[in-house]
């Protein structure tokens, strides 16, 4: 009467794994080797004015086929940290 529970169905049936953050964003350097900058913008509202103003963000994220040119607007995903500062690689590139 032993049951043997494989990685696969403990995987399928613990649904509180956490999901990859992921963004869009635009190119603003590619001078580094398979290392691209990305600028996130997000649009916040003053909780006492009212008034709506864009914060933004830089992430180096990886490129590892060096394709990525600056005014490329990009996805990426959460990974491994890959060096120091990169913790993102490039899913695909949006039109």
């Amino acid at each position: 009467m032993n049951e043997e529970i494989t990685t696969k169905e403990l995987v399928e049936t613990n649904k509180s794994l956490p999901s990859k953050r992921n963004f869009v964003g635009v190119v603003v350097s590619d001078a580094m080797d398979k290392t691209v900058v990305v600028r996130v913008d997000r649009v916040k509202t003053h909780e006492k004015y009212q008034k709506q103003y864009t914060v933004s963000r830089k992430y180096k994220v990886h490129d590892e086929k060096n394709e990525y040119k600056k005014g490329d607007t990009v996805e990426f995903i959460e990974c491994r940290p890959i060096s120091k500062d990169k913790r993102w690689r490039v899913v695909n590139k949006n039109k």
